[in-house]
């Protein structure tokens, strides 16, 4: 009689695998099939490194488990397709679109919502790789705005309208993220045509130290640099050294106009799944960043036809 891999068995499969034992001795110790410590192996494996952790294996056995009824008409291996890319945190739409678009699997983002939905309701995690499963929302209210006051700054009113339109690759917007707990911090540089992201680590959030780091970003992108969009903070003070470095002019938004920078908004917004508000960045460093930035590069969207920005980004070269 067929019985599933229990948690404790799983435990012994980690344990003796990370001591070198073969599939036919774990086989031999549990009394299973060869072939079911296999599969197990081959299915609950972590997708970043291929180890088998009991923890994680566990996990995936379980969000596996909840089908629903519409489910069904959709193989276990067609799930595995769905919840290897949830585990990267693409989004239900993302992966329903580029699944299609390859011609690999037509299934629509509502059942995978569904999916995720039930599963929560039975206990398990999926709905953690949503990038809004654990956005706390809090109250804003009007302050007066001291920050950002220097002469002669271009009000975002002056920005050329191909801008707005995204009618052109080359159009920038910058921001810092904040970690919790120490000075270092990021700086986030989005092309908004593309949804192209440049990330560098900053040791803090100095004017000086968010120069030099946007120069290190842009420099390579050289002759692709027309305007820079930021907020009016004052890590943006020697923005003209900037302008004169790539021959690039800054715009600042009014105080308050997130919706002004949206892209780069939006994008810090899907930055966080990797680094949650909350969490320190001392021991983050360059590489990974530019890991995260290479991750969201590839990650399709929506809004560019479900092509990816380091698609767009370089075919428009």
């Amino acid at each position: 009689m067929h019985h599933q891999i229990a948690p404790d068995e799983r435990y012994v499969i980690g344990r003796c695998r990370k001591h070198g034992w073969s599939v036919r001795a774990i086989a031999r110790l549990l009394g299973r099939p060869p072939s079911t410590i296999s599969r197990e192996l081959r299915r609950n494996r972590c997708e970043h490194d291929g180890a088998y952790r009991h923890e994680i294996a566990q996990r995936k056995a379980q969000n596996r488990r909840h089908f629903g009824h519409r489910a069904w008409r959709f193989s276990v291996q067609d799930w595995d397709l769905i919840l290897a890319k949830l585990e990267e945190w693409w989004s239900p739409e993302q992966i329903a679109d580029t699944l299609r678009a390859e011609g690999r699997l037509r299934i629509s983002h509502e059942t995978i919502y569904r999916f995720i939905w039930r599963n929560h309701r039975l206990g398990g995690d999926l709905h953690r790789c949503l990038r809004g499963a654990r956005k706390q929302k809090r109250k804003r209210y009007g302050t007066y705005e001291r920050r950002g006051r220097l002469a002669e700054k271009r009000p975002l009113a002056r920005r050329p309208a191909v801008v707005a339109a995204r009618g052109r690759i080359g159009d920038w917007e910058i921001d810092t993220i904040l970690g919790a707990g120490s000075k270092t911090c990021l700086l986030a540089l989005v092309e908004r045509a593309t949804g192209y992201l440049l990330l560098g680590l900053l040791a803090d959030r100095s004017a000086a130290g968010v120069r030099v780091r946007a120069l290190q970003l842009l420099t390579e992108h050289r002759g692709r640099v027309h305007t820079i969009t930021a907020d009016n903070g004052t890590e943006f003070h020697q923005y003209a050294a900037i302008e004169r470095a790539l021959g690039a002019e800054f715009y600042f938004a009014p105080p308050y106009q997130a919706w002004a920078r949206g892209t780069c908004e939006n994008t810090i917004g899907l930055v966080r799944q990797y680094l949650p508000k909350g969490m320190s960045f001392a021991g983050l460093t360059q590489a990974h960043c530019t890991h995260i930035a290479r991750h969201l590069n590839r990650r399709p969207r929506k809004r560019l036809g479900s092509r990816t920005p380091e698609a767009c980004y370089e075919t428009a070269a």
